[in-house]
Parts: structure tokens; C-alpha cells; sequence
């Protein structure tokens, strides 16, 4: 372990807090280009984060948002497999008996 503290001031926190908030990096990969340990960036981002400046393609968010669109994807193949068994249904039943 360093023997040695570094202290840093709010304005620092807050600039850094919005440096990480406007990457695509992760959090690690920003205390490692920092020199800042990622368990002090997270308890800064907790502390200083504001979400109305929070970027729309971080990492976590464009994961997420791809598992919500395979998800929606599958919906829609099902429920495009039922519509076609019920046009099939339907076609059968609606024709008169001979």
C-alpha cells in the first residue's frame, strides 16, 4: 500500500464526475487512466453524479437496451407465428363443408 493519501477538492470530484459521465469507458477502465481508485470514482459518482448530464450510450445503458430489443424481437416472432396460425384457423373454419 502507498504510504500516502491524495486529497482532492469538490470542484475535482465534480469535473471528474462529469468526465466519467460524458465516456463510453467503464468505470475501471477510467480509475486505471486516472490514477484513482474505482471504489473512490463510484463513491464520487454517487455523491456528485447528476443524471440530467448522463450520457445515452454509456456501456451498462447499450447493454441493457440490446437484452430489451432481442427480448421485444422474440415477442414479435411469437406473436407473428400465432397471427399466422390463426389466419390458418380461421381459413379452415370459414370455408363451407361440401
Amino acid at each position: 500500500m502507498s504510504g500516502t493519501r491524495k486529497s482532492y477538492n469538490d470542484e475535482f470530484k465534480k469535473q471528474t464526475v462529469k468526465y466519467i459521465q460524458e465516456q463510453t469507458k467503464t468505470v475501471a477502465e477510467l480509475a486505471q487512466e486516472l490514477d484513482i481508485p474505482a471504489k473512490t470514482l463510484h463513491q464520487w459518482l454517487g455523491k456528485y453524479r447528476q443524471f440530467q448530464s448522463e450520457p445515452v450510450s454509456s456501456p451498462e445503458k447499450v447493454k441493457e437496451l440490446e437484452r430489451q430489443l432481442k427480448e421485444r424481437d422474440r415477442q414479435l416472432a411469437d406473436l407473428a407465428e400465432e397471427m399466422e396460425i390463426l389466419k390458418k384457423a380461421v381459413h379452415i373454419f370459414s370455408n363451407p363443408k361440401n
